[in-house]
């Protein structure tokens, strides 16, 4: 009888833990496969928000300024004299030199490494940035390759073209500061030898001038809006946002980003035309040194004035979408004597 009633009770706890169990367990399992769930769809909505964020500035979103079927007038001086500098560089150049006196200079040729930049081929050969820049006629130090050959003079300098006919070493000399009867001696001349207009001198020590040097190392123009952006849209040709189907020539770069950014000049410059238009919309013209000018299209204010001189400290509009535009962005030309060049290979 006793053993009956302590069996009994035995089972009764076991069936209560195995019931207790049970719940416990199938309580667990409902709450991790609830979790789970809760967990898959917050990353599914968190992906799902990161890609609408990124569509909403991207080429198909943001573009727009002028476009035509034919390719319209524009500088391309920066890469096509660059290459026929490499052409003509292709085989290895003899050494020459013009001596009178002591002056001598030699050239040897130097094939660019990967890696190498210019300042760091001129401080090995113990000459200037510019002069390697003059002597190979480079017109964007960005743009050497690997392989190319460089002419490397014996000393610091840079080529010089006659302007006019009747120009001395000596009037050389004293444009740029240096020794008159060193530069007259390097080139094999008198110091009062008159010169042919197109004639090219070797002038001893002398320098680039500022905005040529600047310009040429990609350093001219300042990025006008001074905030993270997408470039949309590159200078040349693209598939026209406004015509499906269709190739078409972009005359500047797209940035695009927030309606209401702020937009600076570029360079330093007077103001010489705001306004309207279909194609750019709000638009500002800035003038600068060198034959250059630059467009600000597509903006939502203009918050200059013609006549204005402007600084690249000075905010001159705020980025916007009007005129043919497919969203917020600023649209961004340079034109250096009227031609358009890639703004690219002058932004700081």
């Amino acid at each position: 009888m006793k053993n009956n009633f302590i069996s009994k009770l035995l089972h009764c706890i076991m069936s209560a833990f195995e019931n207790g169990f049970e719940m416990v367990y199938k309580s667990k399992t409902v709450k991790v496969v609830s979790f789970s769930v809760l967990g898959f769809c917050a990353g599914l909505c968190l992906t799902w928000g990161v890609i609408a964020t990124r569509n909403k500035v991207d080429a198909h979103h943001a573009v727009g300024g002028y476009e035509t079927t034919v390719l319209p007038e524009y500088d391309d001086s920066l890469t096509s004299l660059l290459s026929e500098a490499e052409a003509s560089l292709e085989a290895p150049v003899q050494s020459q030199s013009f001596t009178e006196d002591s002056s001598i200079i030699t050239y040897q040729t130097y094939r660019v490494k990967s890696g190498d930049m210019i300042g760091f081929i001129a401080d090995d050969f113990n000459i200037t940035q510019d002069t390697i820049i003059s002597v190979n006629n480079i017109r964007q130090s960005r743009l050497i390759q690997p392989g190319q050959y460089l002419k490397i003079p014996s000393m610091p300098g840079i080529i010089y073209t006659v302007k006019k006919s009747g120009e001395t070493p000596l009037s050389v000399a004293e444009k740029y500061d240096i020794n008159a009867e060193k530069c007259a001696m390097v080139n094999n001349l008198s110091v009062s030898s008159e010169l042919e207009a197109g004639t090219s001198l070797f002038v001893p020590d002398a320098e680039l001038d500022w905005a040529t040097r600047q310009e040429i190392n990609g350093d001219l123009f300042k990025k006008p809006v001074h905030v993270r952006y997408w470039l949309s849209s590159p200078y040349g040709w693209r598939d026209s946002p406004f015509n499906p189907g269709k190739r078409t020539f972009h005359g500047g770069m797209d940035m695009a980003c927030s309606h209401g950014t702020p937009v600076y000049a570029a360079l330093d410059g007077k103001v010489t035309a705001t306004g309207y238009n279909a194609t750019y919309g709000n638009y500002i013209i800035v003038t600068h040194h060198s034959g250059y000018k630059t467009l600000y299209a597509h903006l939502s204010s203009i918050t200059c004035r013609k006549g204005n001189f402007v600084y690249t400290n000075t905010m001159i509009g705020r980025v916007g979408s009007t005129g043919m535009s497919t969203g917020p962005h600023l649209h961004f030309t340079v034109y250096k004597n009227g031609k358009t060049v890639n703004p690219a290979l002058l932004l700081n």
